[in-house]
């Protein structure tokens, strides 16, 4: 109990250093996570420097929490919690992320995501067409500046509007983007650094449709498609079996046609 004047009372909880905090918030993890028997994945950051993503599609997320206003003003403090490794588990599925922070309690923080409008991911898959070369590519952020544009379209792109989130956190915070949630939203920016491909289950798409759209686009443009053929030297390699070169195959096809089966051979049919 503190006295806050005018007879006031009001309930303070007893003062708890960070590393209290992370310490109570650890023990009641695991006594939660026991009973479904999954291992916590807190979030960590890998360096201290001011800006908390390193990789394309890190960055492209945090970027989109900071362009809107109603966000902004409460985000800081989240980048704070986040700093101080307060985010002790931080789970991405299929139009979800689920976490657990660690405060004067443990909170749980639960973010739905709508998915992403099928006409909008449609109009992203043709407008890069023929345009992304791998999934690997893709997923590191190695793509052309009229790619990341289309990708980062604040309008049209894959990141999600304010309206698309549904947050909740367990705190007693009126505020809908509490400090707990801010930290979760920033942490998801740190775990698409090192799983990217978590982003596109989380906007509920196909990534392999985007690099379908490449082949797609050099078929209809009469190129052959790079990468898509496979040197005889390697199949050798793979299939164990030898490989003849084109102009043999086909003198030693010619020369079987030519030729009378012998008394003791047999053709037959293999089975698919």
């Amino acid at each position: 109990m503190a006295w806050n004047g005018d007879d006031d009372w009001s309930y303070y909880p007893p003062y708890m250093s960070v590393g209290e905090k992370k310490a109570h918030g650890a023990r009641a993890l695991a006594k939660l996570l026991k009973k479904s028997k999954r291992t916590a994945e807190p979030v960590v950051l890998a360096h201290r420097k001011r800006q908390l993503a390193a990789t394309f599609w890190g960055q492209a997320w945090a970027d989109n929490l900071a362009r809107y206003a109603d966000l902004a003003n409460r985000l800081e403090r989240g980048r704070t919690y986040l700093r101080n490794g307060s985010v002790l588990d931080l789970a991405i599925g299929p139009g979800r992320v689920e976490a657990y922070v660690a405060g004067s309690e443990l909170y749980r923080v639960a973010i739905d995501i709508a998915p992403l409008v099928k006409a909008r991911w449609r109009r992203v898959v043709t407008r890069c067409t023929g345009r992304i070369g791998s999934l690997v590519g893709l997923l590191r952020g190695e793509l052309s500046a009229d790619v990341l544009a289309v990708l980062t379209d604040a309008r049209d792109g894959l990141f999600p509007e304010p309206r698309e989130l549904v947050l909740d956190c367990s705190c007693p915070d009126a505020a809908e983007v509490c400090k707990h949630v801010a930290a979760v939203l920033y942490g998801v920016a740190i775990r698409l650094d090192t799983r990217p491909e978590l982003f596109f289950a989380l906007r509920q798409v196909d990534q392999a449709e985007l690099i379908g759209s490449a082949t797609a686009g050099a078929i209809a443009r009469g190129r052959p498609v790079a990468g898509k053929r496979i040197a005889a030297d390697r199949l050798s390699a793979v299939f164990g079996i030898e490989l003849e070169d084109g102009a043999a195959a086909r003198g030693s096809r010619e020369a079987t046609r030519r030729s009378p089966p012998s008394s003791g051979s047999r053709r037959g049919r293999r089975r698919a």
